[in-house]
């Protein structure tokens, strides 16, 4: 596969990552004490896979996307209900693209990739409580 279709599914999982730290910001403010060290254990997850995705956007000859300020949250997260819905929701938003980085990518990040698609829908599945057929293409079906 070409290098710069690698780079730019590593840049698409960065900034995806970078979402997901600030979605998990207010997921932890918002769900309940019970799920909370879940919600820390996801956000520090994630807070790592960006790290590490910054490291490989670089080893692949790029200048890593910065994090914005804030994002847009796909829904209004009013109380806990909807913070275990966006937790849900920003896995499944992982997950597609680490699929993306899968299908772009080779060898040893190809593996980082599928571990992080696994990782991402197996948090998916312990906020919902249900699973999907193809994590990181259900949307696309």
């Amino acid at each position: 596969m070409s290098g710069d279709r690698a780079l730019d599914a590593a840049q698409a999982a960065l900034a995806a990552e970078h979402a997901a730290v600030y979605g998990y910001g207010v997921v932890g403010g918002r769900v309940g004490d019970e799920r909370r060290p879940e919600a820390r254990t996801a956000y520090d997850a994630h807070r790592a896979r960006r790290d590490s995705l910054a490291r490989t956007v670089r080893d692949l000859g790029g200048k890593p996307v910065a994090a914005a300020a804030a994002y847009a949250l796909p829904f209004n997260v009013p109380d806990a209900a909807a913070a275990i819905k966006l937790a849900a929701d920003l896995e499944d938003r992982i997950a597609g693209v680490y699929s993306d980085l899968v299908r772009a990518a080779e060898g040893p990040l190809r593996q980082d990739a599928a571990g992080a698609l696994r990782e991402a829908a197996v948090r998916a599945v312990r906020w919902r409580g249900s699973g999907v057929a193809f994590p990181g293409l259900a949307e696309r079906l």
